[in-house]
């Protein structure tokens, strides 16, 4: 602190600093210590002068009637003050003793050579400079050893990164079709009871919607792939936190875009040292590529996949490349394929055929088939059921695929799909910015070709848009209660 302000200073007036500092302290000392040499040589000289009287001083104080009467009579007699007077009305006889008259004149003359000098330091700056640098040295002869640690160079590899600064913590991370994106705790989603209506998760500009929210780690890299088929990066931290109510950050402020590049779908990932990319697009195609080809950011990005015109990225999964996965179309239906049907190739490719669309029909997303799972499948008037991945007989991929829902105007076209066990929750979101969170238990396991049940109540106009899972790994806890009630009373 310099003048009560914190400055970032240099060695040299760091130094200077603290001899000032040191200044000080030696200034306000001596006046301190110059102050009650001089009370007291104030107090001997009053004593020295009733002992040189001391008939005078004996005879007043007999003849007084009480103590204030002889103090004042004193002061009159000797013109001496009222701490000289009260100083000798408190003297001892023994003082009187020649013996401790000899004490007290000598006391005299050492007062008035301390006194001389204390002036002398108060009016030289160099005498209080010899001060600091004496107390120094003394310092250094009473503490001064052998250094215990090593002052050694730091590495640039080594050196203290900002991530290292960063609690790990799980969030939820939003991206809206305008692309401003945030980061919000997990707990900022309380659960609710199926069939409720959500609380304001995101605040959107007009006319913009929230068209991906998912779970990470504040420490995982987000991959951002744009509607050019590139990938940039960015970790997980950087990404604001604004509060529920704050709409975000454009991303053309965190990443550096080209011109008329948008982000169409994001993925969390902890490490590039195994497994593989699996692409989706809009007309079904699909891609394998090694994770490790996308562990080099770049500034300006790089290509992620080849994109042919009017087609777009759907789906991006992280697979070790021997799972099944299924896709998911817009109009009900889904096919289930091995990982091993498609070839792993370069970043620089287009990829192969996943499912064989209908007509007017489009993939909307995609997910891995995990064994004690469940498919869920969300529409967007607010719609949604569990079927048994068993029922979705995995076939070649380029397939026509079965039917996963019913789509009628009751229920609205199919936003999303997903792989739940009975323990996670999930988070949906709507156009209009409302979210809700629900136990995934609550909603019942039923058939494929089913219309499912009510899992969200909307506004008139509103619709879900996307929903992400948590699970009890990603940092969420499932009330006992709330598992009972899924136990007792499914949604049917």
């Amino acid at each position: 602190l310099i003048n009560n302000e914190p400055k970032i200073i240099g060695l040299k007036d760091l130094i200077t600093e603290y001899i000032n500092h040191r200044k000080n302290v030696v200034i306000r000392r001596t006046a301190f210590d110059l102050n009650n040499a001089e009370k007291r040589a104030h107090i001997v000289d009053g004593i020295i002068i009733a002992l040189d009287n001391i008939d005078e001083v004996i005879g007043i104080l007999k003849s007084s009637g009480n103590a204030d009467i002889a103090k004042k009579s004193l002061m009159e007699k000797f013109g001496l003050s009222a701490e000289q007077a009260q100083a000798i009305l408190d003297t001892k006889l023994q003082k009187l003793t020649s013996l401790e008259q000899e004490k007290l004149r000598k006391e005299k003359e050492e007062l008035s050579i301390t006194i001389k000098d204390l002036k002398d330091i108060l009016a030289s700056e160099k005498r209080v400079l010899e001060i600091i640098k004496n107390e120094l040295i003394d310092l250094k002869k009473k503490y001064g050893d052998e250094r215990r640690t090593e002052i050694e160079m730091i590495d640039e590899a080594s050196e203290i990164t900002e991530e290292e600064l960063v609690k790990k913590e799980d969030v939820i991370i939003m991206l809206t079709k305008d692309n401003y994106i945030k980061r919000l705790p997990v707990d900022e989603y309380k659960t609710q009871r199926r069939g409720g209506k959500g609380i304001i998760g995101a605040k959107t500009k007009e006319e913009d919607i929230v068209i991906d929210i998912f779970a990470a780690n504040t420490h995982d890299t987000l991959l951002f792939f744009t509607n050019k088929g590139k990938v940039y990066w960015l970790k997980a931290f950087k990404i604001p936190d604004v509060g529920r109510y704050g709409k975000g950050r454009a991303v053309v402020n965190l990443l550096n875009l080209g011109e008329g590049e948008k982000i169409v779908s994001l993925k969390p990932v902890k490490s590039f040292d195994k497994g593989y990319l699996f692409f989706a697009t809009k007309n079904g195609l699909v891609k394998k590529t090694a994770l490790s080809e996308y562990s080099s950011p770049r500034v300006n990005g790089i290509i992620a996949i080849k994109m042919k015109g009017g087609d777009e990225l759907v789906k991006t999964l992280v697979i070790e490349g021997e799972e099944h996965i299924i896709l998911a179309t817009k109009k009900g239906f889904s096919i289930r394929f091995s990982g091993e049907d498609v070839r792993p190739t370069g970043r620089d490719t287009m990829g192969v055929i996943g499912i064989n669309l209908r007509e007017n029909d489009e993939v909307i997303d995609a997910t891995i088939v995990k064994d004690d799972h469940t498919l869920l499948t969300i529409t967007e008037k607010g719609y949604g059921k569990r079927t048994e991945f068993s029922e979705y007989t995995p076939i070649k991929r380029g397939g026509k695929g079965v039917i996963n829902i019913n789509v009628v105007e009751k229920n609205g076209y199919v936003i999303g799909i997903g792989c739940v066990a009975e323990t996670d929750e999930i988070i949906a979101v709507t156009e209009q910015g409302f979210t809700i969170r629900i136990p995934v238990c609550e909603i019942s396991k039923i058939g494929r070709a089913t219309q499912g049940v009510r899992i969200m109540k909307l506004n008139e106009g509103d619709k879900v848009v996307s929903f992400v899972k948590i699970s009890k790994e990603e940092g969420t806890r499932t009330n006992s209660s709330q598992t009972e009630s899924c136990a007792e009373n499914p949604i049917k």
